[in-house]
Formats: C-alpha cells, sequence, structure tokens
C-alpha cells in the first residue's frame, strides 16, 4: 500500500532502487523501517524517531558524497577548480604587484641618494652668487657639447620681484597651446631637481642623474683649462645652467622658458640668444654684486636685450624704464611697455584667484581667471601673455586656450595657503619691494581680523626695510633661524624686528615648527569665534621651501 512505507511495497519504489548504489539500499531500508515505526508498529516513539533520523542523515551524506549524477559532480567541481585558479593566479598578481613597487622604492631610495651626491658635489662649487664676470667658460662648455642651447627657441626672464611666477605662467600657457617645454628657474624650494623642469613637471631622478653624467666629463675639462690659466672651476649656477641646457636638447623640447639666476649681463643663462625677453620689476636687491643704485641694477639686468628681440617690459620706476629702452633702442629691439602696449584691464576677487582682464597689442582676454593671489600676480600674468602672443608670431590666441593655460598656473612659496584653521600663508618675499606686494596682496583678498608673522631671513637681506613693510598689518612677529651659512644670525633679526615692532610684539623660536605654533596661538588668542585668524611665514625662499616641507607639501 502507498501509505506503509516510505518507499514502500510501492511497485514504482521498487524499480526505482534498481537504479541506486548498491552500498545505498541498507540505508533506503533503514529509513523505510524508520517510517513503519512513525506509523505506530513499535512502541518507544523517541528511539524510532532517532533511528529514522540517523538513517537519513547517512542517506544524505552519502548521497552528497556521491552525487545521484556524476556529470552535475563534474561540473561543480570544475567550477570549484576555476574559482581556485582565479583566486591563485589574483594572488599571484598581487604579490608580483608588492615586489614591483618594493623593487621601485629601493630603486627611487637608491636614485634620491645619487642625486644628493651629484647636488653636494655641485654645491661645492663656488656659489651662486659668486659672479665672475665672464660667460667664457660656459660658452666652451657648450661648445664641446655642440651648443645644445641653440637646437630650440627660448623665452629669457630677469627682473627683482616676479621672475618665478612669470616664467611658471607662461610655461603654462605655452603648454595650453600643445608645446613641450623646459623651465630652468632657481632657487628651488623642495628639491634641487624643481631647477630643471619639462612639461611643467621637476626632471626625474633618472634624468637628473643623466644630465649629470652627460656633461660631468665636459665639465671637468673646462675646469682643468679654466685653472691652468689661472681661473677658477664653473660655478655651482654654471653647472646647472649646462645641465640644464643639455637636458632640453636631449629631452627634446619645443621650447625652453629660462630664469636667470641674478642680474642679467654676466649670468650664466645669458648664452642663449632668446626670441623674446620679460623683464619684471627692478628693485633693490643683490647690491653687493649688482650695484647699489637701482639704475646700476637695471643697467646689468639690461644685458639680456639682444638685437632684434621682443622684449616685454614691466612696469618700472621711470629711470629704469629709461635705461632698458635705451638698450633696446641700441640693439634694435621691440619694446612692449606696461601701461603703453599692454595693461590689465580690470581686475575682480574670485574663489581661489582672480578674474582679470588683458590688454595685449593684439587682442583684448576678458575675464580670464588667474588662480593666484595679489595684484602683482595679475601684472604678471598679463606679461607673460604678451610674451607668448609675441613667440608664436604676434597674433592674437585662441581665448580659450589662454583661459587653459591661465587657470593651471601655479606658483608654490608665493602666497600660497598651505593650512586652514588658522589660515597659514607662505610667500618668498625677501626684499622691500617683495615686501610691499605681499602686503597688497594680504589686504586686497583676505580679510584677517589678526594675522601673526613667521620671519627668517639670509643674512645679506634689507631686514629692516622688509620688515617695515610689514609692521603696519601683521598684529605680532616671530623670528626663527634658517639653515645654513648665508643665513642671518637670530640675534641680529631678534634686535631689528624689536626695532621695528617693538619688543612686546616679538616672540624668539629656534625651530620654524615652534616658530610657526606660537604665531598660530598669538593670531586665535585675541580673535572672536567668527574671526578669521591667519599666520604668514615670510622673508626667504629657502624660509619658504621649510615651511613646505612641514606642511608635506611635494616638488611641483
Amino acid at each position: 500500500m502507498a501509505g506503509e512505507s516510505f518507499f514502500g511495497q510501492n511497485p514504482a519504489h521498487d524499480d526505482q532502487r534498481g537504479n541506486i548504489p548498491a552500498d545505498l539500499i541498507p540505508y533506503l531500508e533503514a529509513a523505510d523501517e524508520a517510517e513503519d515505526t512513525q506509523a505506530g508498529e513499535t512502541s518507544d516513539p523517541q528511539a524510532e524517531e532517532s533511528e529514522r533520523e540517523a538513517a537519513l542523515r547517512a542517506l544524505v551524506e552519502n548521497s552528497l558524497l556521491l552525487g545521484p549524477d556524476p556529470s552535475v559532480l563534474a561540473e561543480i567541481e570544475g567550477e570549484v577548480d576555476e574559482d581556485f585558479a582565479d583566486d591563485a593566479a589574483e594572488a599571484r598578481e598581487e604579490r608580483a604587484a608588492h615586489e614591483a613597487a618594493l623593487a621601485r622604492a629601493e630603486e627611487d631610495m637608491a636614485l634620491d641618494a645619487r642625486v644628493q651626491e651629484i647636488y653636494r658635489s655641485i654645491v661645492a662649487r663656488a656659489p651662486e652668487h659668486d659672479i665672475d664676470p665672464t660667460l667664457d667658460r660656459v660658452k666652451l662648455a657648450l661648445d664641446i657639447l655642440g651648443d645644445p642651447q641653440n637646437s630650440y627657441p627660448s623665452i629669457h626672464i630677469t627682473g627683482t620681484n616676479g621672475k618665478t611666477s612669470t616664467s611658471r605662467m607662461i610655461d603654462s600657457l605655452l603648454t595650453a597651446f600643445g608645446m613641450k617645454t623646459g623651465r630652468f628657474t632657481s632657487p628651488h624650494l623642495l628639491d634641487v631637481r624643481e631647477r630643471v623642469s619639462l612639461e611643467g613637471h621637476p626632471i626625474t631622478r633618472e634624468g637628473f642623474v643623466r644630465a649629470w653624467e652627460d656633461v660631468a666629463p665636459y665639465i671637468g675639462m673646462v675646469d682643468e683649462r679654466s685653472q691652468e690659466e689661472g681661473g677658477p672651476r664653473l660655478s655651482f649656477f654654471e653647472v646647472f645652467t649646462i645641465m640644464a641646457y643639455a637636458a632640453f636638447a636631449d629631452y627634446p623640447v619645443d621650447a625652453a622658458v629660462v630664469e636667470v639666476g641674478m642680474g642679467g649681463r654676466w649670468d650664466a643663462t645669458n648664452v642663449i640668444d632668446a626670441g623674446v625677453a620679460v623683464i619684471t620689476p627692478i628693485a633693490l636687491d643683490h647690491t653687493k654684486w649688482l650695484g647699489s643704485t637701482i639704475e646700476e641694477i637695471a643697467r646689468e639686468k639690461a644685458g639680456i636685450i639682444k638685437p632684434g628681440q621682443i622684449v616685454v617690459i614691466m612696469q618700472q620706476e621711470e629711470a629704469v624704464l629709461d635705461i632698458l629702452l635705451e638698450q633696446a633702442r641700441s640693439v634694435d629691439a621691440i619694446a612692449r611697455v606696461e601701461g603703453r602696449d599692454f595693461e590689465v584691464v580690470d581686475r575682480q576677487m574670485g574663489v581661489g584667484g582672480q578674474m582679470v582682464t588683458i590688454r595685449t597689442p593684439s587682442a583684448i582676454y576678458e575675464d580670464v581667471f588667474v588662480p593666484l593671489f595679489g595684484q602683482y600676480q595679475a601684472h604678471n600674468a598679463a606679461a607673460a601673455l604678451v610674451a607668448v602672443e609675441a613667440f608664436m608670431g604676434g597674433r592674437g590666441l585662441d581665448g580659450r586656450i589662454v583661459e587653459q593655460g591661465l587657470m593651471n598656473a601655479s606658483s608654490p612659496g608665493r602666497m600660497q595657503v598651505v593650512r586652514h584653521s588658522p589660515t597659514i600663508i607662505v610667500d618668498a618675499a625677501h626684499n622691500p619691494a617683495g615686501a610691499a606686494t605681499l602686503r597688497e596682496a594680504l589686504e586686497s583678498s583676505f580679510a584677517f581680523a589678526r594675522i601673526a608673522g613667521v620671519y627668517s631671513a639670509m643674512g645679506d637681506k634689507d631686514v629692516e626695510g622688509v620688515l617695515s613693510e610689514v609692521e603696519p598689518f601683521l598684529d605680532h612677529l616671530v623670528v626663527t633661524q634658517m639653515p645654513g651659512e648665508r643665513a642671518a644670525d637670530l640675534a641680529r633679526l631678534e634686535e631689528i624686528a624689536g626695532e621695528v615692532f617693538g619688543p612686546d610684539r616679538v616672540d624668539v623660536r629656534e625651530s620654524l615648527a615652534d616658530a610657526v605654533d606660537r604665531a598660530a596661538e598669538i593670531a586665535e588668542a585675541g580673535a572672536q569665534p567668527a574671526d578669521r585668524s591667519g599666520v604668514l611665514v615670510f622673508g626667504s625662499v629657502m624660509l619658504a621651501g621649510e615651511m613646505l616641507k612641514l606642511a608635506g607639501h611635494s616638488p611641483r
């Protein structure tokens, strides 16, 4: 009967057992017996239920092990094998990627060590400011190398303040127009490789090492010849100039943007025959080497103006402009003068920068965003735009590409915000003129209720002149010590700062980190909850670089 057993005496069930492996039949029979027991044929229901469950469990376990269909089992096994293989392959890939990352890290460490070794060997030469008024050594080294500086067109920039920012804007504009650029600027903020830039980025470690190894034998030859004649070895800056020009040719670049190291006439960079020159505002600086008057300094910087060149001249004192225009006339160079041939027509503050309208000799560019603070950066942008126009043939440029180029411009260490709450601003202002533009930029771009300064300087700088410019808008000043032989003595800085600010508004801290902490504490102490407080770190490119390191910034 159908109800007598799990399969019971049902013939259909008996037929199905013919397809079941013989070793499973005892389990089926046990299950049948358990079901019969459940139907009331035994007197111990609890024991019978346990016996039935044991039989069913054995049946299920054996069925799972053997499988009712070998093809299903094979398919499952295949899927398991495939998943295992995928997991194993993924693990191997992760292990390989990890090992590759470790290998790259080790290689980078070795390259970093090599870069620093090369840098130390170059720094051991005569310093950047030790001028020997001749270009003969640099010309000889480049001549042996095949005059790489003549293999690409260039734009040459001099002036007292704004050179690096203007250079970077020119670089960004040329890049936006699809050119591969090389840029040579100094000094560096974080890494010596910043001095030689390729397509907007510091030269790679490998590129730096290769550039040195390519020129080192020829530098040695020139050193030997110069010393035989009673002269000095190539200086620190001369070596870097040669490396940069060779690296640009090796890359190769479509255009080079070259900033002078100091002055112009006898600067090592002045061996190029640039089609375009830019002269940023000239003021008193490096007076020990360039001259004690602004006219003497102007004559040195006018030395980069070459025959047939287009020279872009930014706002200058009248005496300086006369000297620059006279030099341009004497060599038949074409002068483009700010205020006459180009100007900043309008300027409005914006989030993270400013909107400017610029008139050039060829066009008017309206409402272009410049992601930098300060009126002086608007003027730098105008000069950069005029220089690129001249470099590209003197025609008006595509406004959309100009917007892209200026929007992508950056100038690390120049009115750069490195932290918020409180706002910490870094600026490399190191002379009175730079401090004056810094003051204007802060007052027009930031509404601080209280602001404290952190200051240090090189020993040859006009400390009193710089501090006199910033004293009216700084609530307090913390002076600190910079590393290096050229750094000003901390006791001297404290003395001068006390004379300018008054002793009650001056603190002293040995380390930059402690100085910034103290300045932040002072700035926030007197401010209301809704007020905005700030810290300004300024006085030297080296100090700006140290602050960027402290804030965790990378070279760019």
